[in-house]
């Protein structure tokens, strides 16, 4: 095993890995898992590579990503070193971060000397072993971690006349709130999709809230923007995990159920904004309405600080087909009907984009850094079209 390696991954689904040209008929697998399709990629080597002393991992790892530029972030160990990649478009998060002694203090300087360095989808996750944020991988970066430090070995490029697209719902709802993206906290995105979601749909109400925990950094946002105080409603069961991701509707409704309480002193004859971050199918809203209603509130008004989920996504989210998603099925005032609310709005894709990239657009020393964001999920753009459509 000293020279083959193994990738792990940190989010991602590598689209049409399959498809023609990537996929060799002789490959026996022996799973359904992309980390041992990648495996197996890597441990062929392109016919104009030279490997008289051993293999160029640079070059493998090169000649993939041209296979398949999207979508993924990968960690591919070897005995004495790790390789960091991130695909051309940048659509999922990968960061680099230093274990630092324990007397070095606490600042975060270059000069800081490491014990060893590490790699993460999330920058939140170092600190709980002890290490410090350094950079981004950036798109189509191939990083190289070793004992003496790391070094930016390849960058692949994009295809011609594409963006970058770095999935704009990691924002939303996947990251932890003090993670680092592109420079900027997702707490502080979130916050300005809650001050942006008040300029667009503002309702008469007496208390703002959120739905835990995801939604309350836009409910601080709409909160602070439109003046109206900011209380918790509903209680939060921390044993219980996210009905998002739950495989089937009954078991999404039931994790409802399990997972909040309300706070009847908060609630009763209140006119409520509950701001949430998402709706995808829609089973769990109408349940949470009805337990404010049954606390005693007299209205309720839905504010979702993210478009409406319209299409599906082929990298990696369990978003299978546009029939799931409710977006598809009801207009906002179908849906509010649909689960209970008084009133429901969301929040444009344009508003959305607009927090996403405030601080860049704001920050004279970050005009020259590319941005870019996929949408495809709230508009239907894929950032290499659609699945049957890819030409790699």
């Amino acid at each position: 095993m000293e020279h083959w390696p193994w990738p792990t991954t940190a989010s991602w689904s590598t689209t049409n890995l399959c498809g023609g040209r990537f996929w060799p008929g002789e490959w026996a697998l022996s799973t359904h898992s992309d980390s041992e399709l990648i495996a197996q990629s890597l441990c062929c080597a392109p016919e104009d590579v030279s490997e008289l002393d051993g293999p160029n991992w640079p070059a493998r790892i090169r000649h993939f990503m041209m296979l398949a530029p999207l979508s993924y972030s990968l960690v591919i160990m070897l005995k004495d070193k790790i390789y960091a990649v991130r695909d051309t478009y940048g659509n999922r998060p990968l960061c680099i971060g230093k274990i630092v002694p324990i007397n070095a203090g606490h600042g975060n300087s270059a000069e800081t000397p490491a014990d060893g360095w590490v790699v993460s989808s999330e920058s939140c996750g170092f600190l709980s072993i002890g290490a410090r944020y350094v950079r981004e991988v950036e798109p189509g970066e191939i990083v190289e971690l070793s004992r003496s430090g790391y070094r930016t070995v390849d960058i692949v490029e994009r295809p011609d006349f594409k963006r970058m697209a770095f999935c704009i719902f990691e924002y939303v709802y996947f990251a932890r709130g003090d993670s680092i993206f592109e420079g900027q906290m997702v707490y502080t995105v979130r916050l300005q999709c809650g001050r942006q979601l008040w300029r667009e749909a503002p309702v008469t109400a007496d208390i703002v809230s959120s739905v835990p925990e995801s939604g309350t950094a836009a409910a601080h946002g709409y909160a602070r923007e439109s003046g109206i105080e900011f209380a918790e409603v509903l209680c939060r069961n921390r044993y219980v995990g996210r009905t998002f991701i739950q495989p089937s509707t009954r078991l999404r409704q039931l994790g409802v159920a399990k997972k909040f309480g309300a706070l009847s002193e908060n609630v009763a004859g209140k006119r409520l904004v509950l701001i949430d971050d998402s709706i995808v199918r829609g089973n769990t809203i109408g349940p949470i309405i009805k337990l404010l209603r049954d606390a005693g509130a007299r209205e309720v008004h839905i504010r979702i600080a993210s478009p409406p989920l319209q299409y599906p996504c082929y990298m990696g989210i369990n978003i299978p087909t546009r029939e799931e998603l409710i977006a598809n099925k009801l207009n906002a005032k179908q849906l509010a009907r649909h689960v209970g609310a008084d009133s429901l709005a969301y929040l444009s894709v344009g508003g959305l984009v607009e927090a996403v990239q405030l601080k860049h657009r704001d920050a004279a020393d970050d005009k020259s850094k590319p941005t870019g964001h996929c949408t495809a999920c709230l508009t239907g753009e894929y950032p290499g079209g659609l699945p049957d459509e890819l030409s790699w």
